[in-house]
């Protein structure tokens, strides 16, 4: 990415640039991915623009058209825009980088069922980026050993985890929630949450500590993601006092922490989520991101430690020049998701990597959502090559018409033991009501007394093993593989297409992060030129990624 094709203008002069001892000359193309330096450009006679360190410049007090202008009979050029210093760490908050000990604003997000792997989280906290591990959908004591492995591989080095919003199964988000206190992990995405649980407030403030300063800090740091502003609002606001009140009472946390709570929001950070894969509301970030910084500094007016709140972006970023949008609406950090489950590091199967690869941005269908079924939420997946979507969508159907499994026509019966099941309903009710009382008995209980709980249940059998099935890649389920998805794979996919990233085999996540990073920064040079004046000719600009070794990428470096 970054080499020119074609010639180059400019509509104004700056000003005059000359030449003195010790000027370095170079091409615009080496010029834009020398991200740490500075660089004048200067156009000669013919109108051959280059990009220079060192010389004098000499300012116009006014802008002209006249391509020569500014340029005296002697050695002075024309002084036809500015190349910055854009370092990957500038690209979003400074302060985020600080509080999280990043080295860029990065943000890997969580990508359930331990797809966001131990080994992923691993590969991107090596360089720097701040990752979470997939705990939604897993077994607590998976989430201990993966959370222990990840403490002693990653000293002293940014990741998290993430907590998930279980309304259906409240004990298993109120046990993960007591394994991320207890493991001290370093910073929880909360996900999916409709409105504040206790958990979760109990996490917050179990972890509130007052800092010599005197400031009240947390050591455990929540990154909250939402699509709503009203689900904004309660993150960005103080804890419930009821809650804070039957916390106390409960001796779960102390009359500090209690007080302090009064006066800290739920979150560290919050990020917006657009357009994503997984569970979302399909929002445009062009008026989401703005709408969460308003409120944010509404809210600070009343709290102020929420004006330390941080606003993220995610959603549809699958390429250098959607994450520099992203940061131009005014996003302190960026969140990719869907683009690393196509990486080899990824908890997903080969197959899956190779249906993402291949897919394009408009093949991705909205399904109902396993953990929140019965509430008719809905979750964005992959459609090409998998009809998984529309049998999941039948099932809601099915449960929305019919109050029990014994009020279904015995031909749609039929079908589903045929298509989706592969056995008598019966049986899927024994492998269900089995995991149930292992993982969560009181579904097991309602469903003895509602009939149409049950259904809920055996569907759900359904939609819970479709990514499974995905995960470890049973291709005799090929048909039903549940893969969440946005656009942002299809566009990615465009993006890399003729490079090294386009294989699914040699995508590794460290170098899909990099060639972003490399990519957005370069994107954010040309955008800056095109302020300035310069007009680049259709196809003049090569956008393909650049394979980007670590060792050019200074900003990347884990922080000592």
């Amino acid at each position: 990415m970054g080499h020119q094709r074609g010639n180059i203008g400019f509509q104004t002069s700056l000003g005059n640039w000359y030449p003195t001892d010790g000027v370095s000359y170079t091409s615009l193309a080496q010029a834009m991915e020398d991200l740490d330096q500075a660089y004048a450009l200067i156009a000669d006679r013919s109108g051959s623009i280059s990009a220079v360190r060192g010389g004098r410049v000499e300012l116009e007090t006014t802008a002209t058209s006249d391509s020569t202008s500014g340029v005296d009979s002697g050695s002075a050029s024309a002084l036809v825009g500015w190349l910055s210093p854009t370092p990957h760490s500038s690209l979003g908050s400074p302060g985020f980088q600080h509080d999280h000990g990043t080295s860029c604003n990065y943000v890997a997000g969580s990508m359930a069922n331990g797809i966001a792997s131990v080994e992923l989280v691993e590969e991107l906290a090596r360089i720097g980026i701040l990752s979470f591990y997939g705990a939604a959908g897993q077994a607590p004591a998976t989430i201990l050993s993966s959370l222990q492995q990840l403490k002693k591989q990653l000293p002293g080095q940014p990741w998290g985890c993430n907590l998930i919003h279980s309304p259906s199964e409240p004990s298993m988000e109120d046990e993960t929630s007591r394994i991320l206190v207890k493991e001290q992990v370093p910073c929880v995405e909360a996900s999916a949450f409709l409105d504040i649980t206790e958990p979760l407030v109990r996490m917050r403030l179990q972890t509130l500590q007052r800092a010599p300063s005197g400031e009240i800090t947390s050591s455990l740091r929540v990154m909250a993601k939402a699509s709503r502003l009203e689900v904004a609002r309660k993150f960005l606001s103080p804890a419930p006092p009821a809650m804070i009140s039957s916390l106390l009472e409960r001796r779960e946390i102390t009359a500090d922490q209690a007080q302090w709570a009064s006066s800290m929001p739920i979150c560290d950070d919050i990020t917006a989520e657009a357009d994503s894969g997984g569970h979302t509301d399909n929002r445009p970030m062009a008026t989401l991101v703005p709408a969460f910084t308003r409120l944010r500094d509404e809210i600070a007016l009343q709290v102020p430690a929420t004006g330390r709140v941080r606003i993220g972006a995610a959603g549809g970023l699958g390429t250098p020049d959607a994450i520099c949008a992203a940061l131009a609406l005014g996003a302190d950090y960026f969140v990719i998701g869907s683009v690393h489950q196509a990486c080899v590091e990824s908890g997903s199967s080969d197959v899956v990597r190779s249906m993402l690869a291949a897919a394009g941005p408009a093949d991705v269908i909205m399904a109902p959502a396993s953990d929140m079924f019965e509430m008719g939420v809905h979750l964005q997946v992959l459609r090409s090559g998998t009809l998984f979507g529309s049998r999941a969508k039948k099932l809601l159907e099915l449960y929305r018409n019919y109050n029990s499994l014994d009020q279904i026509p015995a031909a749609e019966c039929s079908r589903l033991e045929k298509d989706l099941f592969r056995m008598p309903i019966d049986q899927v009710w024994e492998q269900t009501r089995s995991f149930f009382l292992q993982r969560e008995p009181a579904q097991v209980e309602r469903a003895n007394q509602d009939p149409h709980h049950q259904m809920a249940l055996v569907f759900r059998w359904y939609l819970g093993l479709s990514s499974e099935w995905a995960n470890c890649g049973d291709l005799e389920r090929k048909l039903d593989y549940q893969i969440w998805c946005g656009p942002a794979m299809g566009a990615f996919n465009e993006w890399t297409r003729g490079s090294w990233l386009e294989t699914p085999g040699t995508r590794r996540v460290a170098d899909a992060a990099r060639a972003l990073l490399q990519g957005a920064a370069i994107s954010s040079r040309y955008a800056h030129l095109l302020r300035q004046g310069l007009v680049f000719p259709p196809g003049s600009i090569d956008r393909t990624p650049v394979l980007v070794s670590e060792s050019r990428i200074s900003s990347m470096r884990t922080p000592s």
